[in-house]
């Protein structure tokens, strides 16, 4: 694996490139979307000054306060999927969770990327990695939407074979 960084037209904005052998990337998980290969370039100061305006909106608009106040109806709702077809496990805290979907037999990984494209096809953006489908959703979420997330997950589950 080899790593490279240049600044971009002088500027402190700066890109990143790597370069892996096959070998390497197919090492991974099956059915993967993506080659996880860390943070190379972290602590940018451009970076580091959005970062900084991002958690004031979040104390300004009580963003913490308000995801602590979802957490409940959040939890409720993943919970919800208890029962459904191919759910293994389901764990969570606060806005974030997991759900294990039972690997399809020789293909791990092809049940949760295909409630993926159901989902996203519904307009629903999930995010899976393996058979376990995570959820993350935005700070401003709300229970309307908490409900519509998980009312197309459940009929993507019962859509998928």
């Amino acid at each position: 694996m080899a790593a490279a960084h240049r600044s971009r037209g002088g500027t402190a904005d700066s890109t990143g490139r790597r370069k892996v052998h096959d070998t390497v990337v197919n090492s991974g998980a099956e059915n993967a979307i993506e080659f996880f290969h860390g943070y190379t370039y972290t602590a940018h100061p451009a970076a580091a000054a959005a970062a900084i305006a991002t958690l004031d909106i979040y104390k300004r608009d009580r963003l913490y306060e308000r995801a602590k106040d979802l957490s409940g109806a959040f939890e409720d709702a993943v919970h919800e999927l208890h029962g459904s077809a191919h759910v293994k496990d389901i764990r969570n805290l606060g806005l974030v969770a997991g759900v294990e979907l039972e690997s399809r037999a020789g293909a791990p990984g092809a049940r949760a990327y295909e409630v993926f494209l159901k989902c996203f096809e519904a307009g629903v953006l999930v995010r899976y990695t393996g058979d376990i489908l995570a959820f993350s959703p935005t700070l401003i979420v709300d229970e309307q939407k908490i409900g519509q997330i998980f009312s197309t997950v459940r009929d993507a589950l019962r859509n998928v074979a």
